[in-house]
């Protein structure tokens, strides 16, 4: 099974420099057909012709695209959801099982942990015993891991250097093989975060900012030692697709500097 869990985690990260640029694309199943994902199969080449390592995305969407995956396009399944912008609470439950994600090839199964949440012990054990059934059949787990809630009386922002700190390291102590999170908002925290978590990291993007400052935070975070980027509307959203997608790689894989991926884009 280890040889599995190998195989697999360098279908995502590159073993020249260790990193991974991974398009997030599984918010369909949560908001319906945003403006940029109504068309999966064009989605999907474009990314596999920029040569993007990974995209984070559900059944639905590689059902839709299969025709325009190659193997050299690892898939990162996104395995836990179950509510939608229409009333859910955001709460995530288990709603692919681990065989399915075996049969669909993928190289990771994605969860999210909310860590803080009322229900944070419900979600920690779902996602532990989903991460030793995968394992059992050779597949790496990417866990998303938000760390709100209060610490010591203070109510945690999202991107809380001391919260993310810790949701990180959570998630590596119950056998996440990479770890999805917050950028903390400076190179000096986010190292920090780094040093206490000892799998991969890579950021989530969120919103749609400002393009110089999604630029500055992927080169920021990869200075501080991440490991890539596990972005989606910051990515696709953007109307010169794939220039942006050869900007990103430019920054993760070619430690470019910001001026240079926005000369890309001009």
């Amino acid at each position: 099974m280890e040889s599995g869990l190998t195989i697999r985690r360098n279908q995502v990260f590159r073993k020249r420099d260790g990193r991974a640029v991974i398009i997030a694309i599984d918010h369909g199943g949560i908001a319906g057909p945003m403006p940029g994902i109504e068309k999966p199969a064009k989605l999907i080449k474009a990314c596999v012709r920029a040569g993007v390592d990974g995209i984070l995305t559900t059944k639905g969407f590689v059902d839709a695209s299969r025709s325009e995956w190659d193997r050299g396009t690892g898939l990162v399944l996104r395995v836990t959801g179950g509510f939608t912008v229409l009333g859910g609470g955001f709460e995530e439950e288990i709603i692919v099982q681990p065989e399915t994600a075996a049969a669909y090839g993928a190289s990771y199964a994605a969860v999210t942990i909310k860590f803080g949440h009322k229900r944070e012990g419900e979600f920690i054990k779902q996602a532990s015993l989903y991460i030793d059934e995968c394992h059992k059949l050779g597949i790496p787990v990417m866990v998303e891991a938000m760390g709100q809630g209060s610490l010591g009386g203070k109510e945690l922002a999202k991107n809380d250097p001391e919260g993310t700190k810790m949701a990180a390291r959570m998630a590596a102590e119950i056998g996440a093989d990479m770890v999805k999170t917050n950028y903390t908002g400076s190179p000096e925290h986010f190292a920090k975060v780094v040093e206490g978590c000892p799998v991969p990291i890579v950021i989530l993007g969120g919103e749609k900012d400002p393009i110089e400052h999604v630029f500055q935070v992927i080169h920021d975070s990869i200075m501080a030692g991440g490991k890539g980027i596990a972005m989606g509307r910051n990515i696709w959203g953007y109307p010169k697709l794939a220039e942006m997608l050869d900007a990103v790689n430019g920054l993760v894989h070619k430690n470019w500097p910001v001026e240079k991926a926005l000369e890309l884009l001009n």
